[in-house]
């Protein structure tokens, strides 16, 4: 075990012969080596919803990725499940998992179904614009779906205007991106409220959102009472009406 000069440093070395050097996982490894900022950007927005779910007893993240920043999010609820669609994520996210707080990684894509539980919280970040619009309503139909009726959901995405300074990898992947407007209008379908901030790099404000970079909503009140399937653009989704 090393021995450091002052003495308050003596639990470093108690954590590395703990715990071994943590690993960035592959994605926040990619933020580390390409453009470091970024990785504190991500890391912010974990830090608002572990804040916000904050004693949570059941959190469900969508689109977990390599699960590096969940564990902001775990260390603050009582149980986090954590998705995403791409099995190679998932193994990475276990095989950096720290077992001191339990997280359960499910390979699952919600498009496709919800999960068969119930939480009080949810959220997705970085993954609503990655999503084709006409999947937009079954994929946000499945998380309310995945809450308890008296859930909370937090949501983040890109803004549309800031899709002008987005690298041409990241506009790749964004094919759903939004205004402030428009992601609260979408997301009051869903819920009775919605509540709208916006970031710039790691600050989280309520200031005009067409000047934020990257938005977040707090979705709470699920609207569960459900019309029958309707079309739109020829695809069938689920209409929420107030009870």
């Amino acid at each position: 075990m090393k021995e450091f000069r002052e003495p308050q440093y003596s639990i470093l070395g108690k954590t590395e012969a703990q715990h071994g050097r943590i690993q960035l996982g592959v994605m926040r490894n990619h933020d580390w080596v390409d453009d470091p900022k970024r990785l504190v950007f991500n890391l912010s927005r974990y830090k608002f919803v572990a804040k916000m779910f904050d004693q949570f007893d059941k959190v469900l993240e969508i689109g977990c990725a390599d699960g590096f920043a969940s564990r902001l999010v775990a260390k603050q609820v009582s149980s986090l499940t954590a998705v995403d669609f791409d099995e190679n994520f998932i193994v990475e996210a276990r095989r950096g998992s720290l077992q001191d707080v339990k997280t359960d990684w499910r390979i699952h894509d919600i498009v496709q179904t919800p999960i068969p539980e119930s939480f009080d919280g949810l959220y997705a970040l970085d993954v609503l614009e990655h999503i084709d619009k006409h999947d937009e309503a079954r994929f946000l139909a499945n998380c309310v779906a995945s809450l308890s009726p008296t859930g909370v959901a937090i949501l983040g995405m890109p803004s549309i205007e800031s899709q002008t300074y987005a690298s041409p990898q990241s506009r790749a992947g964004h094919v759903n991106c939004k205004s402030g407007d428009d992601l609260r209008t979408l997301m009051r379908t869903y819920f009775h409220r919605v509540f709208l901030f916006s970031m710039n790099d790691e600050i989280v404000h309520t200031g005009f959102s067409k000047m934020a970079h990257y938005l977040l909503v707090l979705c709470a009140q699920p609207r569960s009472n459900q019309s029958p399937l309707s079309t739109v653009e020829g695809v069938e989704v689920v209409v929420h009406r107030d009870s």
